[in-house]
């Protein structure tokens, strides 16, 4: 007969499924206020929550679901920003920032919340938010562009979006407040795609060019 001490450490079911994720849930964010993003173990968070780590698998995929989890987000960036890597390199950018704002528009006062939350110091609260911008986001989005100085272009990618959303969500400052997804991610969509490809676009370069050599004329006459 099956029973719940016969179960052990194992998965456990019926109501209890909940109460034992919750368990794990309050023991993360205390490792994660303790130790941080890379100092937290799925292992030492499943010893002192009495379970068998394979459960906190189950329940969150990876160490960076359990974190998103912690944070009770209305949304899972780490899903959204998967779909951003499909499709081709050359519109990503724009992509990307249609995909922020049309995940995180219909959550205004929330997202406000967690950048308040990000940018203030002193707040334990903080550190895994921060760190799975640097440590999961940061590093994917690195992987894909590629490149010279990749994992830094990739943190000015994040610091941009970090700065919309201060904009949008938080300083709520007129016309970005009102500006439609699509309509933002139009205008600043290139200038997160020139830090992607790591070289202006083919029409900013030509632009330029043009300017250059109109000033030329110019002195010439």
């Amino acid at each position: 007969m099956t029973t719940a001490q016969g179960r052990g450490r194992g998965r456990p079911s019926g109501s209890a499924c909940e109460d034992t994720r919750e368990r794990i849930l309050a023991v993360a964010r205390e490792h994660l206020a303790a130790k941080g993003f890379a100092g937290s173990s799925m292992r030492g968070i499943a010893r002192d929550a009495g379970v068998d780590p394979s459960l906190i698998s189950h329940y969150f995929g990876d160490k960076a679901g359990l974190v998103v989890a912690t944070m009770e987000l209305p949304v899972n960036p780490l899903e959204r920003i998967e779909t951003v890597f499909d499709g081709p390199l050359e519109d990503m950018g724009t992509r990307l920032i249609r995909t922020f704002l049309d995940s995180w528009d219909p959550h205004r006062d929330v997202f406000s919340a967690l950048i308040r939350t990000t940018l203030g110091t002193g707040d334990p609260a903080a550190t895994p938010i921060l760190q799975v911008v640097r440590n999961v986001i940061v590093t994917r989005l690195s992987d894909r562009i590629g490149g010279d100085d990749a994992e830094l272009r990739a943190t000015l990618i994040a610091s941009q979006l970090i700065g919309l959303a201060s904009l949008r969500y938080v300083a709520r400052l007129e016309p970005v407040v009102d500006a439609s997804a699509e309509t933002v991610a139009r205008l600043y969509g290139p200038a997160l795609q020139w830090l992607m490809l790591n070289r202006p676009s083919d029409g900013g370069s030509q632009s330029m060019e043009d300017e250059s050599c109109g000033s030329t004329e110019e002195v010439r006459r």
